[in-house]
Formats: C-alpha cells, structure tokens, sequence
C-alpha cells in the first residue's frame, strides 16, 4: 500500500480539531437503515465496502418447525416394521414359500438323480488323473519353483551370478519348511489309510465318497464339470435390488437413466425386498419427477429386462405417492399357477348382497371381495376372453341372497346364462328381433320399477326407516316391501344398442344407473363392442365398477376403464383371449390393477343354482317364469281382439292384461303391464303410449294402446301370411 502526502489545502491543526468517526458505529447504523428501507440496489457512489454488509444471507427456518407437528400426526405418521415377514404372517404366504422351496429343491435333486450314472462315470474317470495331477503338484509347491523363477531366469540372462544367488537362497529357505510340511501330510495321509484298513467297512465307504470327488474335480478339465448344470431358463431368480435397477435403467426412459448418470442412489427401496404370497415383491422409490405409472405402462420392456415372462412380472402403483412403484415377481407365470376354488362353490357358502364376496384374484392368488349393492357393472372383452364367466359369477352369486330378484338378457344366443334359469323372474337368450324387442322392454319396466321404488323409498324416508334415502338391509328384507335386491344384467349390450330399440333404451339405462343404485336396483352390462356408437358414453360414464379384459386398442381399454386409464398404466391390451382367459383391469374394487375371475364351469354353476333353489325354497321365494314364453306373437293378437272393450278406442296395458289372464290363465296368468309392452315390440305397427282417462272425475294417465294399431298389426300379419 503506498502512502500519499496530505494536501497542502489541508491545514494540520483542522485535522487534529477534526471529529473522530467510530467506523464500527456508523457501520451498525448503515445496516439498520439499510433493513429498515430494504433498498432493491446499493448506491456505490455514496456507500464504500466497509459501511455495506456484504456477507451472505441466512437461510430462513422451516415454514413448519418438527416440534409444532401435532403429535397424534407423527404417530400416524411412523411405520413400524413387522415381526414377522410378510410371508411368514399369513397362512397362504407360508405355504407359497415352503411349496416353492420344495418345489425347487426337488427339481434339482431329481435333475441330478437321473443324472448319477453319468456323474459317476465321469467321477471314476477322472479321479486317477485328479490323484497325479494332486501329487505333481504338491511336489512343485515344495520345491518352491514357482516363487521367483522369472527373478532368477533374468538375472542369469543378464549374468547376474550373486543376485541369481540370493534369489536361489531365498528359495532354498521356502523349500526347506515346504517339505517338512509335505512329509508331515504324508505321515497323516498313511496313518489315515491304516486307520480306514482297520476300521468298519463304512468308513472306508464314506472316504471314498469323500475323496473320490474331490480328486475328480482337481482332476477334470476347467470346461467339463462333473455334474451339468439345471437349466436356469425356466426357474426363478430372486428379486434383488441390483437386478431391479438394472431393470429400470433397461425401460429407455430418460428421467430415470439421467437421474442415476447423476445419483446412483436415484432409485431406493423404502423396504426390503421380501417374500409377497407366491413371489417377491420390490417397493421402489423411482428418481424425482417420475410416476410409477410410467413404469407400469412398460411392463413389456420390464419383463425382457428380468429375462422373465410377462404374466411372472406385475408392476403396480404403490401407495404413498406417485413416484413409489410396488414391483411384484412370481416364483412362477401366472399361466402356470393353480388358481385357488371359488369359496362360493362350498356346500355352505351364502352371501349377503349388503356384504362383500370373492369374485376375482390378483397375480398372488389374494382375493379380491366384490359389492354388488350400490353399485354397477360393465364388463368388458373380446370373444374369448372370459367376459361372460365374469358377468356370469356375479350372478351366481346375487342367487346365494335368497332375497335378490334375477332378471337379464343373454343377446348372444349361445346360452351362457341357461344354468340360472331356475332362479330368474326373466330371462331370454338370443338376438332375433323378438328377443331384442323383449329387452328393450325390459328396460322399460325396469325404468318404472326405479319410479316406483323411488315413492317407496320416500314414504320409508318419512318413516325414519330409509336413512340417506337408500334401500337398509332391514327393507330388503322385509316382506311387501318392493325394495328387495334387483340384479338385473345384460349380456352383450351391443346388441340391443345397435339396434332400433337402442336410442331409447340407452336414454333409459343412463338414467337408471344414476338412480337405481340406491333403490336396490343392480345393474350388470357386458359388451364385446366398447366403442361410442356401441356403448354410449353416458353410461360409461356413470358405471362405477368396471373390469377390462383383453381388448385390442387404447379406445376400447378406455371406453371400458375410463378416460386416460391406458396413460395411467391400466393396460388390458397386453392379455390375449383364450391364453389369458379371465385375466383383465379391475377398477373400483380397491387399488386398479390386474385381476383374475374364478374359472367356474357350468357343472359347478348348476351346483350353486341348485344350492340357491334349495335357499329361496326355504324362503318361499322361488320365482315363476313369464308367460308370455308360451305365446307366440301371432296368438297374442288374436287374444287381445277378443278380448278388447267393445266401443273403445284405446285401452290400458293393465286393462288388457287382466282380460288376457280372464281369457286364458294358463298363459296370461301374471302378466303384467310391461310384459305386455315387451310382447307387442316385434309388431311396429302398435305404438305404446300413454293413454288418458277420467277415473272418478280426475284424469289419468296409464301405459296403453289403440284399438286402431291393433287393426292394422292384424292386417299386415295376414298380407304376410297370404305372400308366404
């Protein structure tokens, strides 16, 4: 630093008179102002670097200190490990483990039996070479050769005579204790040999079991071993941590891959991987800003990078938060795991339709517990894929509840649904027009039921009998109540869709799955054909329980599951029909992921029905089949001439139907307003329509048709019947 003469314009006596500035004070001064007025930018023409705090700034506290986390939070908030393993504290994870463990060692050990000839041959063959080859070498190690024999080898190419020297005397040295060593052996391997003479017959035997295997494998080639090696083609390979990030670093995703280039941490297991049921199972922490979803949606490419096949390896979404992936392998593919029986299939088995029952398993053969109350069903598939058995265990079930009315259409024709004719109030199978003219009927009266439940439900809500506005237990059970279960289901909704009658009764169905859920009414739809002109979005859209099995596209998948499902990893494209059978996406039963329907025949399927007969026999609740099965249309216009009021234009259904059971008991017994809709739907010619009336002064008005339309439908069967 160089020092600089004072000014001669400055007088000395002014600068000892001068005030002296505490620089400390001044500086303490400067800063609080500066904080008080918080500048945005310091003025360096007025402030100098003393008088400016220039050090870095604090970091602020948490915005939420530990100590002022509610304490009941933190205690929801800990997780305590287990005891005992996963796999170890349930009945069925303790069998898959031993099974697959017995499983595999009896797989080795019987490779290896069949084998013994071969491995025995070899052993004797090799053995003697095992037994000189031993002995050459131990005398090699004695003789210390191997020590510094390149040392000694240059230094006499170079003519190093006194390091050769002292190379050979550190030798010496080695060899000389080597074979006292060696001598030391030979004595016990002779005292050993006496010992065996004198010895029992067994020990001799068990010597040469010993030794004869060892000298064999000294003995043999580098490249031949003794025994051949189990095939690892076809066997499980335990899930480890390394061999699931080689995994996720194999799916070609570029947040993953930079994440660990950066971290090799990236990717962390919250737990250990363990034994799941039949498998292991990997909790997976993926790098920041990766969604699981991600992950399962590559299921694909996850399995050729654990060299396994598709159905062993099952990623799902874990819970906790998007980023955890729970990666579940089996010890075995799916296709070749025995799915347990069906729990309905006992002899005592019963359900409450107010209570959950099995209906699907997952990958770990677990359970899955389906509601049939308060909900809907859509159950989607390609021919092949199991659609029908899935719908069809649903109402297998709704029989076991004595209490539960059976009404639905099969549209399909192959009669899948034929085994529960005995329970059902109605029931039809084909898709000629007058099976699909009964449907669409159906779906009438099954909009007017809804009606009427609804006065039923509120004159019970007055009662204090209907809390919610919905169907209790204690109503469906109780007798003239009209709100027991109603399943009603139809099989290849498509069908009836794409047909003349579909307009109408996708309006209806619409609304009845937005009210009959809490009437008791249940509504179950299987479909083949999931597109916008086959099923209407607006009942997709309402369905609250849906199950994919194997469809062939993206719009399909999400027709069934909803909207995004196949973004979000729910993929029913990757099943095949016939191979993966009953494999599909369920969603609203729980986590979404993939699940398996009970294979059940139709021999077991008659054994539950008759299971149900016998219960609502008990209860007196067996069903009588409509009528209007043993009329045909043709007769049933003759009837309804004879019996038509004299003078009248038009008439009420109900008006008509009493007349009929008057006319002929046998077949009209029972009929009521909207069967006789249903009936009438293959004649276009009758329009059904509302029908006015004044009844005791006041007007009403009824379902009904005209005397006119009735005519005319007369008419065209008889010009049919004259051309054919």
């Amino acid at each position: 630093m160089s020092i600089h003469p004072l000014n001669d314009a400055y007088d000395v006596d002014q600068v000892a008179e001068a005030e002296v500035v505490d620089l400390t004070e001044a500086r303490t001064r400067r800063i609080g102002a500066a904080a008080e007025t918080a500048p945005a930018e310091v003025d360096d023409d007025q402030d100098d670097a003393e008088t400016v705090d220039d050090s870095p700034a604090a970091e602020g506290g948490p915005v939420d200190m530990a100590e002022d986390i509610p304490h009941e939070v933190q205690l929801r908030q800990r997780e305590r490990r287990p005891i005992l393993a996963d796999w170890a504290r349930s009945w069925r994870g303790l069998k898959a483990a031993v099974k697959h463990q017995s499983k595999d060692a009896g797989y080795v050990l019987a490779y290896h039996a069949v084998r013994s000839p071969k491995y025995a041959a070899k052993t004797a063959v090799w053995a003697p070479v095992g037994l000189f080859r031993g002995l050459g070498q131990a005398l090699h190690w004695a003789t210390a050769e191997e020590g510094n024999w390149h040392l000694r080898q240059a230094a006499a190419q170079r003519g190093e005579a006194d390091v050769w020297l002292k190379l050979d005397a550190r030798r010496q040295r080695q060899t000389a204790w080597r074979w006292w060593v060696l001598a030391f052996a030979t004595a016990l391997i002779i005292t050993g040999l006496v010992v065996l003479a004198l010895g029992p017959a067994w020990w001799r035997w068990l010597a040469l079991a010993a030794v004869v295997p060892f000298l064999a494998t000294r003995g043999r080639p580098a490249d031949k071993p003794l025994t051949d090696r189990v095939s690892e083609g076809t066997r499980y390979r335990k899930l480890t941590a390394e061999l699931v990030r080689r995994a996720l670093t194999s799916l070609q995703m570029a947040a993953i891959n930079s994440a660990v280039a950066k971290d090799a941490k990236a990717i962390s297991f919250p737990v250990d991987i363990h034994r799941d049921g039949p498998g292991h199972i990997a909790i997976v922490d993926l790098p920041y800003g990766v969604e699981a979803s991600e992950v399962v949606a590559r299921r694909g490419r996850l399995a050729s990078a654990l060299r396994l096949p598709m159905d062993q390896v099952w990623p799902e979404v874990a819970p906790g938060h998007t980023g955890r992936l729970a990666l579940w392998v089996g010890y075995e593919p799916a296709s070749q795991m025995q799915q347990p029986p069906w729990a309905l299939l006992a002899e005592n088995a019963r359900v409450d339709l107010f209570k959950s029952f099995p209906w699907l398993t997952t990958p770990k053969l677990d359970g899955i517990d389906a509601e049939l109350m308060f909900r809907n069903y859509l159950i989607g598939g390609q021919p092949g894929s199991g659609k029908s058995v899935a719908l069809r265990n649903l109402v297998l079930a709704a029989a076991l509840d004595p209490r539960a009315e059976i009404r639905g259409y099969e549209l399909k024709g192959t009669g899948d649904f034929n085994v529960l004719e005995p329970v059902m109030a109605e029931y039809g199978s084909g898709f000629d027009d007058d099976t699909l003219a009964r449907a669409a009927a159906f779906i009438d009266w099954l909009y007017d039921e809804c009606q009427q439940r609804a006065k039923k439900i509120g004159h019970y809500a007055r009662l204090g009998k209907a809390p919610d506005n919905k169907v209790t237990p204690e109503l469906a059970s109780l007798k003239g109540s009209g709100l027991h279960p109603l399943v009603a289901f139809i099989d290849e909704i498509q069908e009836l869709i794409t047909s003349k009658y579909g307009k109408a009764a996708g309006e209806k169905l619409e609304k009845i799955i937005k009210l009959g859920r809490a009437l008791g009414v249940i509504l179950l739809l299987g479909t083949q054909i999931p597109d916008k002109d086959s099923l209407p979005t607006g009942i997709t859209r309402n369905v609250n329980t849906r199950f994919c099995l194997s469809v062939l596209d993206q719009v399909a998948n999400d027709m069934i599951l909803g909207t995004s499902a196949y973004k979000l990893g729910l993929r029913a494209t990757i099943f095949e029909p016939g191979k993966d059978a009953g494999w599909g996406i369920a969603r609203g039963l729980g986590a979404p992921g993939a699940r398996k329907t009970y294979n059940v025949n139709s021999i077991s399927a008659g054994r539950i029905v008759a299971r149900a007969v016998a219960l609502r026999t008990a209860a007196g609740n067996i069903p009588t089949f409509p009528a209007e099965r043993e009329v045909t249309a043709s007769t049933l216009l003759d009837d309804l001439a004879r019996v038509w009021p004299e003078g009248d234009k038009s008439a009420w259904n109900e008006t008509l139907c009493a007349a009929l059971a008057e006319l002929r008991p046998d077949a009209y017994e029972g009929w009521e307003a909207a069967q006789l809709t249903a009936a009438l739907k293959p004649h276009t010619a009758i329009k059904v329509a509302d029908v006015g009336r004044r009844v005791d002064g006041k007007s009403v008005t009824r379902r009904g048709i005209r005397h006119a339309d009735l005519l005319t439908a007369i008419a065209e069967r008889d010009r049919k019947r004259s051309v054919d």
